[in-house]
């Protein structure tokens, strides 16, 4: 079942918005990538994880004998430990993927089918075989896409000495 995470517990229908695709879509993301999504909305982060192609040198040195590690600048640790997400579930086809590590989308309005509350950010990040890891900044992980992990950056605009 494809899921949606938000700051609001009061979404009804979730209607397709404006996109950097040039199309308005509703999004959605496949349950094995969930862990993307447990942050607060505008946090910056940096999640890495090995694949089959990865190297035991990066794995050593970027994943420390983590499975998955999320690195977030120490300024937004309150607000994740303090956060409240809401987790919103979908049934149906009206998804279709953009074959990028778990993202649908849709392009009609969207009614979830369940939703549910993520009281505990930690926890949950913990639960999905998550680490976290709080740096002052991002700024030095730049060079981790040039490793053989995956490396995913989110909301990075939001972050200190980025650009």
């Amino acid at each position: 079942m494809l899921c949606h995470f938000s700051d609001r517990p009061d979404i009804r229908r979730f209607d397709p918005r404006p996109s950097r695709l040039g199309r308005p879509l509703v999004w959605a993301i496949a349950p094995d990538h969930a862990f993307l999504y447990l942050f607060p909305r505008e946090c910056p982060r940096i999640l890495m994880w090995r694949t089959k192609q990865s190297r035991t040198v990066d794995q050593r040195i970027w994943l420390q004998g983590a499975r998955q590690v999320a690195f977030v600048e120490k300024r937004w640790m309150p607000q994740i430990t303090r956060g409240r997400l809401y987790q919103y579930g979908f049934r149906g086809t009206a998804f279709r993927s953009l074959d990028d590590i778990g993202m649908y989308v849709a392009d009609t309005p969207i009614q979830p089918s369940y939703m549910r509350v993520i009281n505990n950010l930690p926890i949950a990040l913990s639960s999905a075989g998550v680490t976290l890891r709080a740096l002052p900044t991002l700024a030095p992980l730049k060079s981790a896409w040039d490793t053989s992990l995956h490396v995913s950056g989110i909301r990075l605009r939001n972050a200190r000495d980025w650009n």
